[in-house]
């Protein structure tokens, strides 16, 4: 069955255009609009640089791009599969946005936002406004970093999840749907952990800006560019992720209650379904398997990543 394949994008700053190169990549009719007279002229030289550079990242793209049309005023427009909101990060303009979608888009069109932090329920307070609203958090910038966090509100419907994670994956995104809405959702919050932690560190002294880079660029991340935490402390100890939050869960616990964190500690039950999740992803007698693999993988990329680095006269 074929997929209708338009989309509204209603921003055309970094974001927006980021996310119309990527839909037009794909083949789809891309509608971009934007009340500033400079943006509506930059947008199709920038969709065109961000769809050169998603081809240099190795992105499927189509020969020739779907057209693209930029306009000034959200259409009176039925048509729509997706629309998707890079507007300002406050929720007074969103919450506007948002009205004039709604009336303005056809019933059947899904209406995201792409806001880092506001939740759908902040920018529509009325649950029966929320039904066919989620949040579309992407990466920075989504044209070449393609996992994207959808996140419902408490009124949106099952059915709007499921269509928009069939919509956004047939444009080539990897959509993770949370289960609820979370303020600040899940890829701030993880980030956000780190930052505050290195900021701290930095103000106690214990090491300066460069030395926090260093550590996460060159220790964390590379192994990170292959594997998540949950995998990476999977590979890292013998017993798996168990054996890991038996050698390591104590000293972290005593980190976050040290910091004024509550739960810090890992419940037995919680580490029972963590290891179940990853039993049922990577089987155990494939752990030697998968570690082979990452240490071959880690040293291509590290190879790799030392010419780019190499290249960068800046540092």
């Amino acid at each position: 069955m074929s997929l209708p394949s338009s989309v509204f994008i209603l921003g055309a700053g970094a974001i927006g255009t980021a996310f119309a190169a990527t839909f037009a990549a794909a083949g789809w009719s891309v509608t971009l609009c934007d009340a500033s007279e400079n943006a509506r002229a930059a947008a199709p030289e920038t969709v065109q640089r961000h769809i050169a550079t998603l081809r240099r990242a190795g992105h499927p793209a189509q020969g020739t791009p779907g057209p693209l049309t930029v306009t000034e005023a959200i259409p009176h427009d039925p048509g729509f599969a997706l629309a998707i909101e890079a507007g300002p990060e406050r929720r007074d303009v969103k919450t506007a946005l948002f009205r004039t979608m709604l009336d303005r888009l056809g019933g059947e069109t899904i209406l995201a936002t792409a806001s880092s932090a506001i939740p759908v329920s902040d920018i529509l307070p009325d649950a029966a406004d929320q039904a066919r609203c989620i949040v579309a958090h992407p990466g920075n910038p989504p044209s070449l970093i393609r996992v994207i966090e959808l996140v419902p509100a408490p009124g949106t419907r099952a059915d709007t999840m499921t269509r928009a994670a069939t919509l956004l994956r047939a444009a080539g995104f990897d959509p993770v749907a949370l289960h609820r809405e979370m303020p600040a959702f899940v890829f701030n919050r993880l980030q956000s952990a780190l930052l505050r932690e290195a900021y701290r560190l930095v103000e106690e002294g214990v090491v300066d800006v460069d030395g926090i880079d260093r550590l996460v660029r060159d220790g964390l991340g590379p192994r990170w560019a292959l594997s998540g935490p949950f995998e990476t402390a999977d590979l890292n100890t013998a017993g798996g992720i168990r054996g890991h939050a038996e050698r390591m869960g104590p000293a972290y616990a005593a980190i976050g209650e040290a910091r004024g964190e509550i739960h810090a500690r890992w419940s037995a039950a919680l580490v029972d379904s963590v290891e179940a999740q990853r039993r049922a992803i990577l089987p155990e007698q494939d752990l030697p398997r998968r570690r082979a693999w990452r240490e071959t993988a880690l040293a291509d990329l590290l190879a790799a990543r030392r010419s780019l680095l190499s290249g960068d006269r800046s540092e």
